[in-house]
């Protein structure tokens, strides 16, 4: 797990200078590789073949092609063997050059071959082309920009934000942050810099992208088959499964794991405990709860179940304070303004692993996008009826969620439901991954900013993507499609990777194995949601190896009672952040509305806590990228 960065041109001190900012992802080993026309540099964690052969830049043998790298190929052992039947020979025992003579030997198509989780780059010195590409699900992070007869990509916005002439911000990209608390697509805050979509591939010749192209599609929008029987199916996830995390602790480096106490973590631990008896596991506990928030402590749970696989538990303390005292630094590592406060708790856990000299940690991510578990799994129960009701009577009940209390998660919950209706089935589903609409949105930004995105439609990434599917999809398979393109990608996978390589730890993700995703798609849709039970498959295939009260237990997830410290403890920091002065000065905020937002939320009149965090968040993100 490295971090990589390249631009066009003879720009070796400037490549170095922005390799700096990559130097939390690559702790290890860091050089630079310049020609006449092109400089690319590498910051190396090793963790496969931890000896300086398998430092990068990497050269191949005839000096053709170069490679810059981050990520793991876990089959690279099989693809060696094939590749040395073919005559091809290697001086490493590195990944990274089984996949530059992979690359040597079938050019694109390696892409097809490898099973794993990576950003790189390989410069073709004789034919002047740059070929860059990123893994199936977008685990690995990619950012590049065009502008001005130029060409740069990074692993980390930061390391770009030096070599791009203009520092315009992209408004559009704002206001989704916002809306979303992440930002669906290719859009980051700067204009001119833009995210490579997961499972593309980008051609550059003489500073120029000459070819974009899409080489994976996720199997949901391929596939309509779903005919397993409930035996096939139980067998087929414990089978998939457990080959996927044995595959996946390929590592020359300790190996770790997070557990919340949740079925997706421990059912990790349990598989990777065949493999490595003394696997360490870390958790998190967040202290006080309260009926504002109202989730139950993961820490038991997670305490349950390490006793009963017998593994040690490392628990990592957050209160309040830690969490101001971070957020800041949270904001400038994850080099967005994404608002979610469960992204510390990825960093907490991987600064202490790494203290504890462990370099992998196998994370339980995906587990709900593709065998559900979300409520809005749930909600698709409710929304099919909505079809069937005239437009009139869903722009009432929309209104009627106006006129609901504040007064209790329940409430909340259907306030926010209700406030989400719409005639359209395809914009209902985008609306359970907001945090806040538009009216609302439109109302605390300045009337500069508002009148400019007059007209544009912060859900066309969502709706095209649904599009784009090859076979038709169900409400439910709607949902987890865009789960696995935008809320994976965009943002629990962003987040992970940025937060753990903060602390020089790589993240991997079993759940996104290749052949467990393919075979979770074939599974029919009454194993998966069966009306009020999530992940249905999943908790029968984990009878036999977990206790009831785990596989059973309420849904968190590494929560935090950000409303709770918005409210009280970090009130102080709210109005100081947010003051007169700072919103005005920036411009893109009304303060007035602000202050508005914020005096409601804190006499509980809306649920306005994820939203003020974005606010900070964009103010942050803003001071710390163009201040």
């Amino acid at each position: 797990m490295c971090g990589i960065i390249g631009v066009f041109g003879d720009e070796r001190q400037s490549v170095r200078d922005n390799l700096n900012f990559l130097d939390h992802r690559g702790p290890d080993f860091s050089d630079v590789y310049s020609d006449n026309d092109l400089s690319i540099g590498h910051t190396r964690l090793s963790i496969i073949d931890l000896s300086s052969l398998g430092n990068q830049p990497m050269i191949c043998e005839e000096k053709r092609y170069v490679i810059v790298f981050n990520g793991e190929i876990y089959n690279f052992k099989e693809i060696r063997q094939e590749l040395e039947l073919k005559g091809y020979s290697f001086k490493s025992s590195s990944d990274t050059e089984v996949l530059l003579s992979l690359y040597k030997d079938c050019k694109e198509k390696a892409l097809e071959k490898i099973e794993g989780i990576f950003a790189f780059a390989i410069w073709d010195i004789q034919t002047k082309e740059l070929f860059i590409a990123r893994d199936r699900f977008g685990v690995k992070p990619l950012y590049y920009f065009n502008e001005d007869k130029k060409f740069g990509f990074a692993s980390e916005i930061k390391a770009l934000s030096g070599l791009i002439q203009s520092k315009e911000i992209d408004y559009d990209s704002l206001r989704k942050y916002l809306n979303f608390i992440w930002c669906p697509g290719t859009g980051t805050p700067f204009a001119k810099i833009k995210r490579l979509e997961p499972g593309c591939s980008l051609t550059i010749k003489n500073k120029k992208i000459i070819k974009h192209k899409q080489w994976f599609k996720l199997p949901i929008l391929r596939s309509s088959l779903r005919n397993l029987n409930k035996s096939e199916s139980i067998q087929g996830v414990v089978k998939y499964l457990r080959s996927a995390i044995h595959k996946q602790m390929i590592s020359d480096a300790p190996v770790g794991a997070f557990l919340s106490g949740g079925l997706d973590s421990s059912s990790i631990v349990l598989f990777a405990k065949e493999l490595n008896p003394d696997i360490r596991c870390f958790t998190i506990d967040t202290g006080q709860h309260s009926e504002l928030d109202r989730f139950s402590s993961d820490l038991p749970y997670a305490m349950e179940v390490a006793k009963h696989l017998n593994v040690d538990l490392d628990i990592v303390k957050l209160s309040s304070e830690t969490f101001v005292d971070d957020f800041e630094k949270m904001i400038y590592m994850l080099d967005e303004p994404l608002a979610d406060p469960a992204a510390l708790n990825v960093y907490y856990i991987s600064k202490l692993a790494r203290e504890k000299g462990i370099k992998v940690l196998l994370s339980g991510t995906g587990g709900d996008d593709i065998f559900t578990g979300y409520r809005r799994h749930r909600a698709i129960n409710f929304d099919k009826y909505l079809d069937f009701f005239p437009k009139g009577f869903m722009e009432n009940l929309k209104n009627l969620s106006n006129k609901i209390e504040m007064t209790g998660p329940f409430k909340r919950r259907l306030k926010k439901y209700l406030s989400s209706l719409d005639p359209d089935p395809n914009k209902r589903l985008v609306n359970f991954f907001r945090w806040s609409d538009d009216e609302l949105i439109t109302s605390i930004l300045s009337d500069n900013i508002s009148t400019s995105l007059t007209g544009v439609d912060p859900d066309v990434d969502f709706i095209n993507f649904l599009k784009s599917s090859e076979c038709e999809l169900n409400k439910l398979n709607k949902m987890l499609a865009l789960e696995q393109r935008f809320f994976l990608t965009d943002h629990n996978l962003c987040y992970n990777d940025k937060m753990s390589m903060a602390a020089g730890v790589e993240i991997r993700v079993p759940y996104l194995d290749t052949d467990l995703v393919s075979f979770a798609n074939k599974i029919p849709d009454r194993y998966k949601q069966n009306r009020h039970t999530s992940k249905l498959v999943l908790k029968k295939a984990m009878e036999p190896y977990l206790p009831r009260k785990i596989i059973y237990r309420p849904k968190t997830g590494f929560n935090l009672p950000l409303r709770t410290w918005i409210k009280n403890d970090m009130r102080d920091y709210v109005h100081e952040l947010l003051s007169k002065e700072n919103i005005n000065n920036r411009g893109i905020f009304s303060y007035p509305e602000v202050s508005k937002l914020i005096n409601y939320n804190e006499k509980n009149i809306i649920d306005a806590s994820y939203t003020i965090l974005s606010i900070m968040s964009v103010e942050i993100w803003l001071k710390k990228f163009i201040d």
